[in-house]
């Protein structure tokens, strides 16, 4: 039972040093426990001193053999997977291990210290009785290091889960991000595309604040949160954008006074924007209007709701579902949207660094 895996093991967790002095810890209180006035002469301890040699050897052989069942199953057995044939299995070869290693250290003990004990006139049936202290140790021992390995796999496994779930996460999120960059220069390529035949001089200035705001797509496409105030620089931009190609018919108000340290994922308000004009009619006799502003820690977006049928009408969803699946992965607070009759209205939760 006792093979190198063992050792390594004891040096690993425990140095020599602190192996040998944990032994003679345990071989002293069991010394003074039995004959606590043996230490007040010299001639007591030297009365003793068999006796402590012998505890300390039965310590050691026990606590090895410990180390040795522990660092054996550990390889072998999980404890998450299979608890109960774990315990089992350790118990029992344990208290094996230590009946055979406390029956012969003692039989080898009572050899060397009695003058009258030889071979052939031994009790063995007595010796059982010298193995009784050892077992009970040994379930001590036992406990402790079934305990320690116990908490230690629940405790790696615990941080693999967690690791599993962070890098799941992860990929989650990154994946729903990837969503937004080819979607916002879609949409904006087709606006584009429009605007070339009905007017170039607009066209290019679209072109210009276009590159602007696309630089910043692509900055935060990396960033799991960004701050409010470079989300409302962006939106600015974006609404200005619009406003090339909508003039009079996008009117848009932003109203935010404290932002400081608060977050958002990235391009919410871009998704939030983009729905509105997509989904609502913008002319001159119905002008849409977009207001943003910041109320009780949440963001609140709202535009008058006008509503055309389009082709895309069925999917005017998406871009909330995006959101709400962001926000869901950062955090445990959810975005509200409220439709009513003439009002669109979507609050975010500001976010904070520590979520």
């Amino acid at each position: 039972m006792i093979n190198n895996s063992a050792l390594s093991k004891i040096c690993s967790i425990k140095t020599l040093k602190d192996f040998l002095f944990l032994n003679l810890g345990i071989a002293f209180l069991l010394m003074l426990f039995y004959c606590p006035t043996c230490f007040l002469s010299l001639e007591g301890i030297r009365n003793i001193l068999p006796d402590f040699i012998f505890s300390f050897l039965m310590s050691s052989a026990l606590s090895m053999g410990g180390y040795a069942v522990e660092a054996y199953f550990d390889n072998k057995i999980s404890w998450i997977e299979f608890p109960v044939k774990r315990l089992f299995l350790t118990v029992v070869i344990y208290l094996l291990y230590s009946f055979i290693v406390s029956y012969t250290l003692s039989v080898m003990y009572g050899l060397l210290t009695s003058d009258t004990l030889t071979l052939q006139n031994i009790s063995w049936t007595r010796m059982l009785e010298n193995t009784v202290v050892p077992i009970v140790i040994a379930l001590v021992i036992i406990s402790i290091f079934t305990a320690r390995s116990w908490l230690y796999e629940w405790r790696n496994a615990a941080i693999e889960t967690e690791q599993l779930r962070s890098e799941k996460l992860a990929g989650q999120y990154q994946s729903l991000k990837d969503q937004l960059n080819p979607h916002f220069l879609f949409n904006s390529l087709n606006v584009l595309s429009s605007l070339v035949y009905e007017n170039a001089d607009k066209s290019a200035a679209f072109i210009q604040q276009l590159s602007r705001i696309y630089r910043y797509v692509l900055d935060m496409q990396f960033e799991e949160l960004v701050s409010v105030e470079e989300e409302l620089n962006f939106a600015k931009n974006y609404l200005s954008l619009q406003k090339i190609r909508f003039e009079e018919s996008l009117i848009f108000h932003i109203k935010i006074e404290n932002n400081k340290d608060l977050y958002l994922p990235p391009l919410s308000l871009q998704l939030l924007l983009e729905n509105a004009i997509k989904h609502n009619i913008a002319s001159m006799e119905h002008p849409l209007t977009i207001n943003i502003e910041e109320k009780d820690g949440k963001l609140i977006v709202r535009n008058n709701y006008q509503p055309k049928i389009t082709k895309d009408s069925e999917n005017r969803g998406i871009g909330l579902e995006n959101i709400k699946k962001r926000y869901a992965l950062l955090s445990k607070k959810t975005p509200l949207v409220i439709e009513m009759e003439k009002e669109f209205l979507v609050e975010l939760p500001l976010l904070s660094l520590n979520k």
